[in-house]
């Protein structure tokens, strides 16, 4: 009898989602297994801004602020969420912690059956660490690394 496989519930804001640089990473069956279940975006509001020379998109943890942020929610099991917290270098770039959402679109084929504008609670990638000017950097609703901003993303830290 095969045991069963613990999946987790993450939000990602940035370069993993749909159509953006490192969403290759999320189908990639060697860092381990990640279904898309919904788009969703922040009960509270964040400052969701592209720094540093690469133009990295970073969730500041300041909640209040920003924006609420639109993403894409995955259920992801244990290999792939550890690929996750080393890809984010968690905890010392990122820190994964918990957030509420609210759900804009959800998956038919995801399992649990959530409606449109029901509140459900995710993991995500975001920082309390960061320089203090970033906090007067432009925030972003929804992060597109191709956007009209020319920020184009060009690598991990």
């Amino acid at each position: 009898m095969q045991a069963a496989v613990q999946m987790t519930l993450v939000f990602v804001y940035g370069t993993l989602k749909k159509g953006q640089p490192n969403y290759f990473r999320m189908l990639d069956p060697a860092n381990g297994k990640a279904s898309f279940r919904g788009r969703a975006s922040t009960v509270d509001k964040f400052p969701l801004v592209i720094a540093e020379k690469g133009n990295v998109p970073f969730l500041l943890n300041i909640p209040g602020q920003g924006h609420h942020v639109q993403g894409e929610v995955y259920s992801v099991d244990d290999q792939m969420l550890a690929f996750l917290d080393h890809f984010e270098r968690t905890p010392d770039m990122y820190q994964r912690t918990l957030v509420k959402l609210k759900v804009e679109e959800w998956a038919e084929d995801a399992g649990a059956v959530r409606s449109t504008g029901s509140t459900m609670e995710a993991f995500t990638y975001s920082t309390t660490t960061y320089k203090p000017e970033w906090v007067t950097l432009q925030s972003y609703e929804n992060y597109d690394s191709y956007g009209d901003h020319g920020l184009v993303f060009t690598t991990h830290l």
